[in-house]
């Protein structure tokens, strides 16, 4: 008889946990029969995985940052798996997918239809130079399958750095280049030549007894440059240029090292922007507050406006050295329905200045929440990049242990009052809205959230 095993809390990297006690204690309070008798159909037809299924609610509607449940609760959505920059059902993205589903909903390999031209074109003008050529993918961790094939084809070498705790996708080349538990333990030998180094980050750095990234001359990226100088035969750096989950932006000149050391061992610097692309950071991509180009960019999520998967990479125009080989090859590949929707994302993004938009709310957001931390001693740090934000819960400001009770507390009283995000590492709150979303939206969320630390203090 195969048990089950508790959950770890290394295991809560990506979410919470889906076997919690406060779970089953909200579902006890907040599921009605119609709702459970669903939930227990889904449980019996779907493979039980951490994170997905037993599933906590049933939805019946998504509408801009709204999700309704069956039983019409409004939730104010701030996790969306990333993928609702434009917010749900956007009426230009819904009358573009509506419109190409009535000429042609499928293009089969061997031809090209305009949907897919016209959006690898937009790609093209949106991305800064030498970015010039593109793939499309059916989901975010195949279009990281296509950029590492494409990295060792264009170099010669197989060996690729990437960064532990990082996210890259559940396929087993992708966790073999991704560094979270969750994916890669028990599962066996993955993927050969997956060097991993410690990740930049300024709120717990490795490398300087006091913890901030400014006391070590940026020893993380100069440790790049040495396992570089071993190994020798490196394709690429493989990095999300800003950590989603913990909202983690690199110290200052990290990424400009980096891209120097990749191009004096002529290796590939590889972002994977699947999570923050398309205007979340405050710009159109977030590698662009960083002063470098990348030479291949990978895109998803968000890219299918929230409607369908879609992923993509941009690659500099003279990596287009594999003409005989087939670097993705997905049935979908040219999918024009898919195409057709993350034109008109594209579209919106740029007619309603989302971008600047995300910059400006994402703004307020961290004055608000800097100014809970004053009077909460569980608050550790507040950070974030445009309307990609969260809150860091610990035990001690000075030890900066992880505060993963608290922050399951404050997740299921946020979710009482109709607000959902994401807990990512245990004990970071991850919020995540559309850049659509109304700022009186946003301060009621910020309000729920406010709620929920005066409760948690009051216990």
């Amino acid at each position: 008889m195969i048990k089950n095993t508790p959950i770890h809390p290394t295991d809560l990297s990506e979410g919470d946990s889906n076997r919690s006690v406060r779970r089953r204690q909200w579902q006890s309070r907040h599921v009605d029969g119609e709702t459970r008798r669903w939930l227990e159909r889904d449980a019996r037809c779907f493979l039980h995985q951490s994170l997905s299924t037993p599933c906590l609610n049933v939805l019946a509607e998504s509408r801009g940052a709204i999700l309704t449940d069956l039983q019409r609760r409004s939730i104010l959505d701030f996790h969306g798996n990333s993928a609702h920059q434009v917010g749900y059902a956007h009426p230009r993205v819904m009358a573009a997918v509506k419109r190409q589903l009535d000429i042609m909903p499928f293009c089969p390999r061997r031809y090209t239809n305009i949907p897919a031209v016209e959006l690898a074109e937009k790609l093209v003008d949106i991305t800064p130079d030498p970015l010039g050529k593109v793939l499309f993918a059916p989901g975010g961790t195949s279009a990281v399958g296509m950029a590492l094939k494409l990295a060792r084809m264009a170099t010669g070498n197989f060996k690729t750095i990437s960064m532990w705790d990082s996210f890259h996708g559940a396929s087993l080349d992708a966790i073999s280049v991704g560094g979270e538990s969750l994916f890669r333990t028990g599962i066996g030998p993955l993927l050969p030549g997956c060097e991993h180094v410690p990740p930049a980050d300024p709120y717990r750095c490795l490398w300087d007894p006091g913890g901030h990234c400014e006391g070590c001359g940026l020893k993380c990226a100069r440790y790049i440059d040495y396992v570089m100088d071993k190994e020798g035969d490196v394709a690429a750096v493989v990095a999300e240029p800003i950590r989603c989950t913990a909202v983690n932006p690199p110290p200052k000149g990290y990424w400009k090292r980096i891209r120097e050391t990749c191009d004096r061992h002529g290796a590939l610097l590889i972002f994977d922007e699947t999570a923050v692309c398309l205007g979340r950071t405050g710009r159109m991509f977030a590698f662009q507050h960083e002063g470098v180009v990348p030479d291949i960019l990978i895109l998803g999520k968000g890219l299918g406006g929230g409607v369908f998967p879609l992923a993509a990479i941009v690659a500099r125009s003279d990596l287009d050295v594999a003409p005989e080989k087939a670097l993705g090859h997905y049935t979908h590949e040219k999918n024009p329905v898919a195409c057709a929707a993350a034109s008109a994302t594209i579209d919106v993004i740029l007619a309603e200045g989302l971008a600047g938009r995300s910059a400006r709310l994402g703004l307020h957001a961290l004055e608000r929440l800097s100014s809970l931390k004053q009077s909460v001693d569980c608050i550790g740090d507040v950070r974030g990049r445009g309307l990609l934000f969260g809150v860091d819960l610990v035990l001690n400001r000075d030890e900066k242990t992880p505060a993963i009770d608290e922050a399951d507390r404050i997740m299921y009283a946020c979710l009482e009052m109709g607000l959902s995000f994401k807990v990512s590492h245990g004990s970071f709150l991850t919020l995540t809205p559309p850049l659509t979303i109304e700022e009186a939206e946003l301060d009621a969320a910020l309000t729920i959230l406010e709620k929920a630390f005066k409760n948690l203090l009051t216990t």
